[in-house]
């Protein structure tokens, strides 16, 4: 994916739950750009030792991601009711055993390990941090204050895919709100739900300064390879600019709110 990404001009962002390291995956594509992910770790000695993993393979820019605070994918309740196998105790259980011998968030099924987070946390992880931090997972116009006000140097709007809430409020939606809450004083990424250039073009049009891509150029790679995951984004590219062009936007800056009319219900 790094390679197909590099070729493209793109930025690629690595999850902290690769299957491979990234002290592999960073040599791969010589001259590309990659950020890492990672998802906060209440112990700061093992976060410390998981942003160095991403640091001492020269990749500075670092986003927590900060949404699914009471994870549960609904496939593990479907396993339950339809009478299939569940997954043991640590996912989307809470710790396993009865819900009468259970306490806290693990009494109602919860899985309690992001439970915790709090602003204090991030303080933290920013010293840690020796490039930029974004901060992933932002849906409030409130917490986009809160998140510049500790320091974080670009907003990711996420939902997480769209699959963690069905009822949840979908990314360009909530846009709008936290675009001008931020007023400008840092960039903002866009994620979810991104299949075309047109949904693109929305996006920045509503105020996004770029856009993340995630199922999308995995289909590509799944099916072609490193040449199928490359063309996917620059089918996206190419498609953009005809959107633009049909819109009569000449540049980038002339994508803007008058070019869309937004109506949510």
């Amino acid at each position: 994916m790094y390679k197909a990404a590099t070729a493209a001009q793109a930025v690629m962002m690595l999850s902290i739950n690769t299957s491979t390291p990234v002290a592999q995956v960073a040599p791969a594509a010589p001259g590309g750009t990659m950020w890492g992910q990672f998802y906060p770790v209440e112990n700061l000695a093992n976060s410390q030792r998981l942003i160095d993993a991403y640091q001492n393979a020269g990749v500075n820019n670092i986003f927590p991601t900060v949404d699914q605070q009471a994870s549960y994918y609904e496939r593990t309740q479907q396993d339950r009711n339809f009478g299939g196998q569940a997954r043991g105790a640590g996912r989307g259980t809470g710790g396993g055993g009865s819900a009468a011998a259970a306490t806290g968030s693990a009494k109602y099924r919860i899985n309690g390990g992001r439970l915790w987070y709090t602003w204090d946390y991030i303080d933290a992880v920013r010293k840690m941090i020796k490039g930029k931090m974004l901060i992933k997972g932002i849906l409030e116009p409130e917490d986009a204050k809160l998140a510049i006000e500790h320091g974080v140097d670009a907003i990711i709007v996420s939902n997480h895919g769209g699959r963690s809430m069905d009822y949840g409020p979908s990314t360009l939606e909530v846009l709008p709100e936290i675009v001008a809450a931020v007023n400008g004083r840092v960039p903002i990424l866009f994620d979810s739900g991104i299949r075309r250039g047109s949904d693109i073009f929305k996006a920045l049009a509503l105020g996004a300064n770029a856009v993340m891509i995630g199922r999308t150029t995995r289909w590509g790679l799944a099916a072609y390879g490193i040449p199928g995951a490359q063309r996917v984004i620059e089918m996206l590219q190419q498609e953009l600019v005809q959107v633009a062009a049909a819109a009569g936007c000449a540049k980038l800056s002339d994508i803007n709110k008058t070019t869309v009319k937004a109506n949510f219900v």
